[in-house]
């Protein structure tokens, strides 16, 4: 038997030879490896700002002097040279068409070949000004219009002078439309009518001078039916297609159709078919009115084509859907510019004719205003005031490009 001594002694050198053993690597825990510093990011260096577009240099205006912004519309001196042109060719109508006297002696007769001339030249420039104004290739319409003026003159017949005659009248009374500018106010509505009125009295003695030979109301109607075609599609693009109209525009749209085609549709069912006792009285009360004050008005221009250049105007200066209106002011330039093709009428009875449409116009495009304003326009004569002194919807100037 072992003595407590020896065993002892084995047991404690066995403990320390146990405890300096390693621990199996079974045992060991793994090495962690300690997780790599990310680099902190670098903000990119911001790119430097793009200089400004210098300021375009004026041009200094060859008519007035003064600076002009190179793309506002043609320049000066181009515009100026078109209407003189008109000027001259009205000037020359108004010799061949009126006899006047000065000073006891009467004017010499104009030649025969005066009035074609000034037919043409007033054709040439609407057209190069209508083009301008929506766009388009302005000396190829000018170029087209003086051809066909040219050879209707040089020609002759009938169907030549009377189709420049249509021409010239669809031109005159689309571009009596296109010349208006937004009317913040209905004082600036009416100068807008004046001005639309005015260019289809120059485009009346241009009709005239090619001596159109067709019935008074096919030539109307043809021409009616041209402009607003034309018209239309110029508005189309103008007024951000249909799509741009909303319920509100394509009320006005739809009201204006119906207007016009009730209009039209039942002076010739009057014509036509009416009763001889009523179409007698209607036809009576015209002349006796005609008698009393020179002239009859349109009722078609008063109840539309002015009302229509009026508010039209008046909408512009908010939104564009107030080109949609214009549109039907051809229903007033039209007539306008076709008041001297009946051969019974003359320049006086075609000029009372056009001031009693429009003063009648006027007032009634005045009360479409006011109710317009009452029922969308801001409440109270404040409001207003602060409304048409408040920024409006911009356009080009007259004779620049829309």
């Amino acid at each position: 038997m072992s003595s407590p001594t020896n065993g002892g002694a084995r047991g404690s050198s066995r403990g320390k030879r146990a405890a300096e053993r390693p621990p199996s690597r079974w045992r060991r825990a793994p090495k962690v490896a300690a997780p790599a510093e990310r680099p902190e990011p670098v903000a990119p260096a911001p790119d430097p700002a793009p200089a400004p577009d210098p300021a375009p240099e004026p041009i200094p205006s060859p008519v007035i002097g003064g600076p002009i912004v190179p793309d506002d519309g043609p320049p000066l001196r181009l515009v100026a040279l078109w209407l003189a042109l008109m000027v001259v060719g009205t000037l020359a109508l108004l010799w061949s068409a009126v006899g006047v006297a000065l000073d006891g002696d009467p004017v010499p007769a104009a030649p025969a070949w005066l009035d074609g001339a000034g037919s043409v030249a007033v054709v040439t420039s609407l057209s190069w000004l209508l083009a301008t104004r929506t766009a388009g290739r302005a000396l190829v319409s000018a170029g087209l219009a003086l051809a066909l003026g040219t050879a209707s003159v040089l020609v002759g017949g009938r169907v030549l002078p009377t189709g420049a005659a249509v021409m010239t009248c669809v031109v005159g009374s689309v571009y009596a439309v296109m010349a208006t500018v937004p009317a913040v106010t209905w004082w600036k509505a009416v100068r807008e009518a004046l001005v639309a009125a005015v260019v289809a009295a120059v485009t009346a003695l241009a009709v005239v001078g090619f001596e159109p030979t067709v019935g008074t109301e096919r030539f109307e109607f043809a021409a009616l039916v041209l402009a607003l075609g034309l018209l239309f599609t110029v508005v189309y693009r103008l007024g951000a297609g249909l799509h741009g109209l909303g319920r509100r525009g394509a009320v006005i749209v739809a009201i204006g159709l119906v207007v016009l085609v009730v209009t039209l549709a039942y002076a010739e069912l009057l014509r036509r078919y009416g009763a001889q006792s009523f179409v007698s009285s209607v036809l009576d009360f015209a002349d006796d009115t005609a008698d009393v004050i020179g002239a009859f008005p349109r009722p078609l221009v008063v109840l539309l084509g002015i009302p229509a250049i009026v508010w039209g105007t008046h909408v512009r200066a908010r939104r564009r859907q107030g080109w949609w209106v214009c549109a039907f002011g051809v229903a007033a330039t039209v007539p306008m510019a076709s008041g001297l093709v009946p051969p019974d009428s003359s320049y006086l009875e075609a000029g009372l004719r056009v001031a009693y449409s429009l003063v009648l116009g006027l007032l009634v495009g005045y009360l479409v205003i006011r109710a317009d304003l009452a029922l969308t326009g801001p409440k109270g004569r404040r409001g207003r005031r602060a409304e048409e002194a408040g920024p409006h919807r911009p356009e080009p100037s007259r004779f620049a490009e829309l």
